[in-house]
């Protein structure tokens, strides 16, 4: 794969022989981040931990303290007065039915999807579209809940959702890189620690294997994990 000359210059920068403090390496990364718009900044968890063993998934959500930088589209599929606390929370969509049948025909035009208890039913009609799209509702990750209202407004302040994929690797956005590397530090050291306490009971050896950062344009940074 052949590589821009912006990337080799920012690349400059980075010592791939160590692993730097995070404050370190979110100031080097704002120094790579050099593309034309406001690059999106990422951290990778590699875990030693088994993906293909229920008892060992690592899955949880928090709220960032500075946000995500992205504004996030809500789909709220609920009824009646719970319908009317979703849309004065500031949720882009709410519906029922209505918008089961949307999904159905292809429409996918949110970020996010929150249901009520009661709509999950009618949701499981669609979980084969959803679910492979990472955007199915899970109680888990309070999206399926009867506080729509908490559940809009943190999901709009910055709420992220980390799960571990197939390759027992954890990829979260943790801001952009106009948010300077203060701001940066302090989403990933809450996202980090979550990490480290949702540490399954099953799991054996060395947790974390290596933690890296990167924009989106720019090459990996590797921390230190502590």
């Amino acid at each position: 794969m052949k590589q821009g000359k912006r990337y080799i210059e920012a690349a400059k920068l980075v010592d791939t022989t160590k692993a730097y403090d995070p404050a370190e390496a979110m100031n080097v990364l704002v120094q790579t981040a050099t593309a034309k718009f406001d690059e999106s900044v990422e951290l990778h968890v590699k875990l030693g931990v088994d993906s293909r063993h229920a008892d060992q998934q690592v899955r949880g959500v928090v709220v960032l303290p500075n946000g995500t930088g992205k504004s996030k589209k809500v789909l709220v599929l609920t009824k009646g007065v719970k319908a009317d606390e979703a849309t004065a929370a500031g949720a882009d969509f709410v519906g029922a039915e209505e918008y089961i049948t949307k999904i159905l025909g292809g429409w996918l035009d949110f970020d996010v999807c929150v249901a009520t208890p009661d709509m999950m039913g009618q949701v499981g009609k669609v979980a084969r579209i959803l679910g492979p799209k990472g955007l199915m509702p899970n109680p888990k990750s309070g999206t399926v809940t009867m506080d729509v209202k908490k559940a809009v407004t943190e999901i709009k302040a910055g709420k992220v959702e980390y799960r571990l994929d197939k390759t027992n690797i954890i990829h979260v956005s943790i801001g952009k890189k106009s948010f300077g590397a203060e701001k940066l530090l302090e989403n990933f050291q809450v996202i980090y620690d979550a990490i480290v306490k949702a540490k399954p009971a099953s799991a054996k050896g060395q947790y974390i294997r290596s933690v890296s950062v990167s924009s989106t344009m720019g090459p990996g940074i590797k921390v230190l994990a502590k």
